[in-house]
């Protein structure tokens, strides 16, 4: 079963560049591989498939840049990604890209061949959505990663005798073990293992070699999770007798998946917010990056507004002016949070502090409303995808006016029923909503579209304060969001082959970028 945690897969990573699906995720593939080497990598094969995602948009909207920054150990929101492939050469590491026809067909999947003098490993692994990654492959094993755990793996030439080991050694409780018969023991834990136990394991006949990977995600699967609930409605029946409203729900299910406390999962949302907030008065003083179709736009927004020049609409222009701003950081490089995703960065966190600014709530409720959109994202990570490769925009932005919409009817004072019932029809007004992203870039209609979502998510949750009857379960919308995903053509999922993507003024566009990059490379 799949429990996301609000911070690994739906407010979060905090990351710099276009797309957490792209940039993120690849950055934390790359990482897992630095660690299978220990560091010392000499040549790198990346493989793509040309009917996946990744053959046509792998330098242009990050993928590049991530694994590169990955294989060098760095963390996703370092401010040297955007010389990643400089640093690389740098560092002595030679990478070659190739499109070549994969086994693995998900649109999403990297192969990744690593090789230094005394050693060569393979890893497939893929991009789930939201800067989620899924380790597929381990040198021929197939496995099952996600980069939340500590993982131990044994290379052995025995198994026999590893088998022998395990059933009489003493290890630790949390200890998750994965044998096979390809000669890697792959051990996942809360922690490395201690020097008594590599010890204990490098003295085995047949060992050839013990491999440590460092977790990528900030919250930690351990042995056995359990979660209180999993689908909206179970969260009503777990509910009932206990009157918990909705934030508090959010927080028992993630401090329960993260064995953490409640307090904790109150603080880390808290250093969410700020890194936000942080966002929005960054984009709002104007934003420089010379790889960009836009220039800083909510300047000259934010000055209209304040000489009240727009047509009226105190709350709505807010957002609209937050979103901008937050989109404007994310194509700059700076920081941003993937919420759910970097390609829909804005929505969510425009719409949430927008609308707490403009009612002059606390910081303290603003954090509830950010956990209350962050539920509504685990039951969509859950059930459906955030990923546009997989599931067009309406994965991405959809997802987040859904979030939003239920996070709002928070901070207006609305119920668990009413935020819930804003949730669905947000979702269903994004169901179909295709993902053809102009030159190339994660900017436009991107920018369009996440206010569109931001809009969305306030009329949805000022209709459920009036009590709109929403008719379809935020659940089955879910279910629906996801079947509907796999109808939309390839083309208009994220591949720069379809939409917008290809009209003239598109491709005259990617054009000029191209011929921007070559200049600035001679």
């Amino acid at each position: 079963m799949n429990f996301p945690s609000i911070f690994n897969d739906v407010i979060g990573p905090v990351m710099r560049g276009p797309s957490s699906s792209h940039c993120a995720a690849s950055l934390r593939i790359g990482r897992i591989c630095h660690d299978l080497m220990d560091g010392r990598i000499s040549d790198i094969e990346i493989d793509f498939d040309p009917e996946g995602s990744l053959a046509t948009t792998h330098k242009d909207q990050g993928s590049d840049m991530g694994l590169f920054g990955g294989f060098l150990g760095w963390e996703a929101y370092d401010e040297r990604l955007v010389d990643s492939e400089m640093h690389l050469g740098a560092a002595g590491i030679r990478a070659i890209i190739s499109i070549k026809e994969l086994k693995e067909k998900h649109p999403n999947t990297y192969q990744i061949t690593l090789r230094n003098p005394w050693e060569t490993h393979q890893v497939i692994a893929i991009s789930t959505g939201g800067g989620m990654i899924e380790v597929l492959e381990i040198d021929g094993v197939k496995v099952s990663l996600a980069g939340d755990c500590f993982l131990t793996l044994v290379y052995s030439s025995d198994s026999q005798k590893l088998d022998a080991y395990l059933r009489e050694a003493s290890l630790p409780e949390d200890l998750e073990i994965h044998a096979n018969d390809q000669g890697i023991l792959i051990l996942k834990s809360q922690a490395f293992l201690n020097e008594a136990y590599l010890e204990e394991l490098k003295a085995i006949d047949g060992v050839i070699s013990i491999k440590q990977v460092k977790p990528v995600l900030p919250v930690l699967t351990r042995k056995n999770t359990s979660v209180p609930f999993i689908t909206c409605d179970e969260m009503f029946a777990y509910n009932e007798g206990k009157n918990l409203s909705l934030w508090q729900l959010a927080a028992r299910y993630e401090s329960m998946r993260g064995n953490i406390s409640e307090e904790e999962v109150l603080s880390k949302m808290n250093d969410i917010r700020l890194i936000l907030k942080n966002a929005v008065e960054t984009g709002l003083k104007g934003t420089k990056f010379e790889d960009r179709i836009l220039g800083p736009q909510s300047v000259k927004f934010k000055s209209l507004m304040e000489e009240r020049k727009l047509v009226d609409g105190d709350v709505l222009n807010r957002i609209i002016m937050y979103v901008s701003a937050i989109m404007e950081v994310k194509s700059s490089m700076g920081v941003i949070v993937a919420a759910p995703t970097a390609g829909s960065c804005g929505a969510m966190p425009g719409a949430v502090l927008g609308v707490a600014d403009s009612l002059g709530l606390s910081d303290e409720e603003t954090n509830k409303a950010l956990l209350i959109a962050g539920l509504i994202g685990v039951f969509i990570a859950a059930h459906s995808t955030f990923a546009a490769e997989v599931g067009g925009c309406q994965a991405e932005c959809g997802s987040g006016a859904t979030m939003a919409a239920a996070a709002i009817v928070h901070l207006a004072g609305g119920n668990l029923n009413q935020s819930i019932s804003a949730a669905s029809m947000a979702l269903q007004s994004s169901l179909g909503m295709i993902c053809d992203p102009i030159g190339n870039r994660v900017e436009a209609p991107c920018l369009n579209r996440n206010v569109m979502a931001a809009s969305n998510a306030l009329s949805c949750a000022n209709m459920a304060l009036a009590d709109y009857d929403h008719l379809i379960p935020l659940d089955q919308v879910i279910e629906t969001m996801y079947e509907v995903g796999k109808s939309i053509p390839n083309t208009l999922r994220c591949t720069n082959l379809g939409g917008l993507s290809i009209t003239k003024a598109a491709k005259e566009i990617e054009l000029k970028l191209g011929q921007k990059q070559f200049y600035k490379s001679c």
